[in-house]
């Protein structure tokens, strides 16, 4: 209980700088490389603390989230199955109607590019849904 009363008052950013600084590997660091890439492929990106604490990135609607789990940082775009993914990133929650996701590993490198692209077009697809 006192986890929680830690993070009262917090903002989102607070709490997401707290939980890479508490991953001390590097899953915290793939994160905070996660996050710097979602804030330059789109500086209006808002974020937010969900579920207990799963960073999520928000345009005119969720983006994606940055979970981590014992063995890999895994990006889930809200709306990926209505992506272009022409570089290949998406390999994990591949059989969904909606969602789509990337796994990062330990050691990996991020096809940074590519990935801007994807967060800039989750983004597009947002605010033409949030028009109609």
């Amino acid at each position: 209980m006192e986890k929680s009363g830690s993070q009262k008052g917090k903002s989102s950013s607070q709490l997401i700088d707290a939980r890479i600084k508490e991953l001390g590997d590097w899953r915290g660091e793939m994160l905070s490389r996660l996050r710097a890439l979602v804030k330059e492929a789109d500086p209006e990106v808002v974020e937010e603390w969900k579920w207990r604490g799963v960073p999520v990135w928000y345009h005119d609607g969720m983006i994606c989230t940055g979970e981590t789990y014992k063995t890999v940082v895994k990006m889930t775009f809200a709306k990926g199955a209505a992506l272009k993914d022409p570089s290949g990133l998406f390999n994990s929650s591949l059989d969904g109607n909606t969602r789509r996701a990337i796994d990062f590993h330990e050691g990996e490198t991020i096809d940074e590019d590519a990935l801007k692209a994807l967060v800039r077009a989750a983004a597009t697809l947002n605010r033409s849904k949030a028009k109609n």
